[in-house]
């Protein structure tokens, strides 16, 4: 393993003649499916640079940027900082790689229900995240207009829907 470069927070490296990077200070990665009881499901908006675009996102965040944390303290920090919900329950989903052409970091999913609003989050420090609440039933509709109006819809958010319209087999994934 060869480092090619390092910034603050992530690190470029060659593998035999293969480059991917890595971040810097984090355990892991974390994306959280929230329904609300009323079966909403929570969406954020932000911009993000590398696309030059807004995104609709599920809540995610990094495990460990802040200091030693277990993967559900992470989630329960991220959906509070971001979308200003507590989770009554939660349930680990599955463990995907996030972008394997490019990077080795992998994403924990899980499933936040019945997650209460506690504030309005909008993220921390300069993160500029708007909330978005949508009816499981219009999100389809819903992620096709802020496609239309120009935002980017992440992938993961297809994954949430699924679960969310057709609950999670837990027998078929990889136990925690």
């Amino acid at each position: 393993m060869k480092t090619l470069g390092e910034g603050r927070f992530v690190r470029l490296l060659e593998h035999e003649t293969y480059e991917y990077v890595e971040r810097i200070g984090c355990t892991g990665i974390i994306s959280v499916v929230a329904l609300t009881p009323e079966n909403e499901m929570i969406f954020v908006e932000q911009y993000r640079h590398p696309v030059a675009a807004r995104t609709i996102e599920l809540v995610a965040g990094l495990v460990g940027d802040q200091g030693e944390e277990s993967l559900e303290t992470a989630v329960r920090r991220e959906l509070l900082e971001e979308a200003g919900y507590e989770a009554q329950a939660l349930q680990f989903l599955m463990e995907s790689p996030s972008a394997a052409g490019i990077t080795a970091a992998r994403v924990n999913y899980f499933l936040a229900r019945d997650v209460v609003k506690m504030n309005d989050g909008g993220g921390v420090d300069d993160e500029d995240i708007v909330v978005h609440v949508v009816p499981v039933d219009a999100v389809h509709a819903w992620l096709q207009a802020q496609n239309q109006h120009g935002l980017l819809v992440d992938p993961k958010v297809y994954l949430g829907l699924v679960v969310a319209l057709h609950g999670w087999n837990s027998t078929t994934a990889k136990g925690r």
